[in-house]
């Protein structure tokens, strides 16, 4: 077993990367040990030795290629051979959409998703049970209150009060006959023709038949009430819905499911919630006595469906979502609003007098604050930080930061950064148009070549084809 194999192959191992060497001349060569285990380990160490270096540099080379955004723009241009400003001088123009700051009265509304509610809506029901021999409506009509709807067969209470006043005609006779048989019998009481206990009999058949009477007054009523129930009138003006059951059908006072609906649409209700920190901004103007309008818009707030006014505000705010419920009423002549229907109210609450106002897509958000580009006299932009206010629909309002006038980017702000170059593609449009024609092979044809006269030392200069030449003799 080998018992020095340290010192050996450190000193092997540096022979064999240095290549072999002459022996010295005052020392004889002496004769390498045989050590096998030694001689395989060698290339192996050696790999490893050559190997390493090159992993640490692919990882520096790695790490800063990650890391080149914080160290990159450190680096002035001129190391790397470029004259300062030449990119600068290269750079094309981005081309972008203006619009110019102006300069008016904006109002600011208060939205809110609402559901349209009508004041009345009547379920026609029958009063009696029977045939049901008309229907006197159209789907979908408007009618007035009083118009008759429907009728019912009313032969069978026709009859009944037939029944009823000939029973109110026999008592009234019957009656008639005791009240002259109480008068005869008041004469002979003061003859002392007759006792005064049958007097008295008579009398209570004469109130007897008093009450007889009026209770077939009140069944002679009640039979006119009846045969009244069989026409079915409109109850209030309104329009009058699907019909949900056809002429022929048996009808019953306790049917669940009645006839038809009718429901009134003129005027009409919206009802919508407002967050609650925005009551006292409305509480406010109502206070003032002011009318605050209100407009109603379908979902995507495109098209105005009605105009109408605030009526009324709840008396408590929902603990869960935290709003007050706002109630509007509507003319609604032209019939655009339908109960249970979902649109939008916008509520104007107040106008703000000469605001700044500009395209609320020029309007950005960064991490320093709101800004907008600037185009400046000279092509280029400027970021300028700005105070955003109320917005509505396609504009904002600018509290400070620009003035009337000014010109800002509307679209293509991705490729911005302050001090770009920057072409507006309405110019770009308008001078498309030139080009085309300065440029186009017509716009010289018919014209009369001009001899140019000069000296006869002067050298003959050539004219474009699109520009002939006009030069005078010198």
């Amino acid at each position: 077993m080998i018992t020095q194999p340290a010192e050996r192959s450190a000193e092997t191992v540096r022979k064999w990367d240095s290549g072999p060497q002459p022996p010295h001349p005052a020392t004889p060569a002496t004769p390498p040990i045989p050590m096998p285990g030694l001689a395989a380990a060698q290339p192996e160490l050696v790999h490893r030795i050559r190997f390493w270096p090159w992993v640490v540099i692919l990882v520096l080379t790695g790490a800063a290629w990650f890391t080149r955004a914080s160290w990159l723009p450190l680096i002035p241009r001129g190391m790397a051979g470029e004259k300062p400003g030449a990119a600068k001088a290269g750079a094309k123009p981005v081309p972008v959409r203006v619009a110019q700051v102006v300069q008016h009265d904006m109002p600011e509304y208060l939205t809110g998703l609402g559901t349209v509610t009508a004041f009345k809506t009547v379920t026609l029901r029958s009063r009696v049970d029977g045939e049901l021999i008309k229907v006197a409506f159209t789907e979908g009509q408007n009618v007035s209150e009083g118009d008759l709807l429907a009728e019912i067969d009313p032969r069978p209470y026709k009859a009944l009060l037939d029944q009823a006043e000939g029973m109110l005609a026999k008592d009234e006779a019957a009656l008639s006959l005791a009240e002259l048989t109480l008068a005869r019998g008041k004469e002979l009481v003061k003859k002392q023709s007759l006792a005064p206990q049958q007097l008295d009999e008579e009398a209570a058949a004469v109130a007897t038949m008093k009450g007889t009477v009026q209770t077939d007054r009140g069944l002679v009523a009640n039979a006119r009430l009846q045969l009244a129930y069989c026409r079915i009138v409109a109850p209030i003006t309104g329009r009058i819905g699907l019909r949900l059951v056809d002429q022929g059908n048996m009808v019953h006072a306790n049917d669940l499911v009645g006839m038809a609906v009718i429901t009134q649409l003129q005027p009409i209700s919206l009802v919508f919630p407002i967050p609650q920190d925005n009551i006292p901004r409305v509480q406010r103007r109502m206070n003032e006595g002011q009318v605050l309008p209100v407009d109603a818009y379908d979902r995507d707030f495109k098209q105005q469906l009605a105009a109408g006014k605030l009526a009324a505000i709840d008396n408590q705010v929902d603990a869960l979502s935290g709003t007050l419920r706002f109630k509007a009423v509507f003319d609604n002549k032209d019939d655009m609003l339908f109960p249970n229907q979902f649109v939008n109210a916008k509520l104007l609450v107040d106008t703000r007098k000469n605001a700044i106002i500009v395209p609320s897509a020029a309007v950005q958000r960064g991490p320093n604050g709101v800004f907008v580009y600037v185009v400046m006299e000279d092509e280029t932009v400027d970021l300028r930080y700005v105070k955003a206010g109320y917005t509505e629909g396609a504009e904002t309002l600018i509290e400070t930061g620009l003035a009337p006038g000014e010109i800002v980017v509307t679209d293509g702000l991705d490729k911005l950064k302050k001090g770009a170059k920057v072409t507006t593609r309405e110019k770009d449009q308008e001078q498309g148009p030139k080009k085309k024609k300065d440029h186009s092979p017509d716009s010289t044809q018919g014209e009369p070549e001009k001899s140019v006269a000069r000296a006869p030392d002067d050298k003959p200069k050539t004219a474009s084809p699109a520009q002939p030449s006009t030069e005078s003799p010198k």
